[in-house]
């Protein structure tokens, strides 16, 4: 029963009873509920409406916000990559910049790499590689190569080659 004296079938059973029935007022009380229906449809349709345009609004802030992150993210990387390039390019004027050893002593000084080449031979070719770039011949530039970009990579390498390793020594374990 409902507590609304205004709504039909608000009155007590017994009052119900004895009240007389007809079509047009059965009528009448269904399209009234039929309307109040409706009325309550509309307002939950109201109501689910303006949930998801704050849902639609939230999201939207969640974008901006990941956005945001992702370019204060870029922009550090950025930053950290300039500052790497240039202390790079004080490493290598520093070390352009060291005083060069004259031609003869050039030639005749051991370094490492003249000592530990193996296989070098008489070639010119193998010979001019392993001399390195200050004995290299005039023509040729030595060219900056870059690694990879994403350090992950590295990471996986070094995965991949412990996994080797483990499976070697288990083999010969065995």
């Amino acid at each position: 029963m409902s507590p609304d004296p205004q709504k039909p079938g608000a009155l007590p059973a017994s009052e119900q009873a004895t009240q007389q029935w007809s079509p047009e007022h059965d009528r009448a009380e269904s399209e009234a509920r039929g309307a109040e229906l409706r009325e309550e449809l509309a307002i939950t349709d109201e109501r689910r409406a303006e949930e998801e345009e704050a849902k639609a609004e939230q999201a939207v802030a969640d974008a901006q916000k990941a956005e945001s992150k992702k370019e204060r993210k870029r922009r550090e990387a950025h930053e950290r990559r300039e500052a790497a390039t240039a202390e790079a390019e004080q490493a290598r004027a520093a070390a352009a910049g060291t005083p060069a050893t004259s031609g003869d002593a050039a030639t005749t000084a051991v370094s490492g790499a003249a000592v530990a080449s193996p296989g070098r031979g008489a070639d010119p070719k193998a010979l001019a590689a392993a001399s390195g770039p200050e004995r290299a011949a005039a023509g040729t530039t030595a060219e900056v190569v870059e690694g990879p970009e994403k350090p992950e990579l590295h990471v996986a390498a070094a995965f991949v080659g412990a996994f080797l390793f483990a499976r070697i020594l288990k083999k010969i374990a065995e």
